[in-house]
């Protein structure tokens, strides 16, 4: 009879993580090659039984799922590339504490304090992140890969209402809920923290989603954070419709409108 994962005491040449909530599927060998980082310790020395896993038997690490791509990025090829305008380095920086990869983190580090651009300036941080095997110090100064293009749609549902003497009683665009669409990734990318993912959860991040909405009410907020990491208004709609409050003519209108903002980069 075979064995189940939990009674085998060998890990699978495929090995599928639950990294908060994100779901990853790479190499044994690949998680394996930094010797005595935290996921060598764990995939060497260990069993498969001694390891936690979520409800379908994926290893669960209880860590920031959407930084863990950086981490699996370096863990490939030694080298990390991160987008521009990337917002999270300290961040990043603390994960590759937690899976003790001290040379990353040595990186990051250093990028830190040798920028002309800081996270606190609001000014955009180091692009990438390179092997000084493989690239000049002139080279890590000057070359960006740039960020990765995409589309992300923002969608609002607003009302206001407008009374009889228009200056004096009118009450104006009220937002009940910024909606997000886009790839997974780049949403996270940009809206971070502050997108609600309670609607669409445990979604990979090359995946698509229309579900996600941000945690905050003011559109002027999600049009500076987009700015920010570099994308640009190509097109918006909007359709509305009018209603009174009451059959009579006289009481204030209320309009309803949903309208959406389509963003490049």
């Amino acid at each position: 009879m075979a064995l189940t994962d939990s009674q085998s005491s060998t890990f699978p040449e495929i090995v599928e993580l639950n990294v908060g909530g994100q779901v990853y599927v790479t190499r044994l060998e690949t998680l394996t090659a930094v010797p005595n980082s935290l996921l060598w310790t764990k995939f060497t020395q260990s069993s498969p039984a001694a390891l936690p896993k979520d409800s379908k038997g994926r290893f669960f690490f209880d860590r920031d799922g959407f930084l863990f791509r950086y981490i699996l990025d370096y863990l490939r090829d030694s080298e990390l590339s991160l987008p521009e305008f990337f917002k999270e380095r300290r961040r990043l920086q603390k994960e590759a504490d937690f899976f003790q990869l001290p040379e990353l983190s040595r990186r990051l580090a250093t990028v830190s304090k040798d920028s002309s651009y800081t996270e606190d300036s609001g000014e955009p941080d180091e692009a990438e992140l390179c092997s000084p095997v493989t690239s000049s110090s002139s080279d890590r100064t000057l070359r960006s890969p740039g960020a990765t293009s995409g589309y992300i749609t923002i969608g609002y549902r607003g009302s206001y209402t407008i009374g009889r003497d228009i200056q004096a009683d009118a009450k104006f665009r009220r937002v009940a809920r910024i909606t997000v669409c886009s790839k997974i990734s780049l949403a996270k990318e940009v809206f971070g923290e502050t997108l609600n993912e309670s609607r669409d959860p445990d979604r990979p991040p090359d995946k698509y989603t229309s579900r996600y909405y941000l945690k905050y009410n003011f559109l002027e907020q999600a049009f500076d954070r987009l700015a920010e990491a570099g994308f640009h208004m190509v097109a918006c709609n909007s359709t509305g419709t009018c209603s009174y409050g009451s059959n009579d003519p006289g009481e204030d209108k209320l309009w309803t409108s949903y309208t959406e903002y389509i963003f490049s980069r």
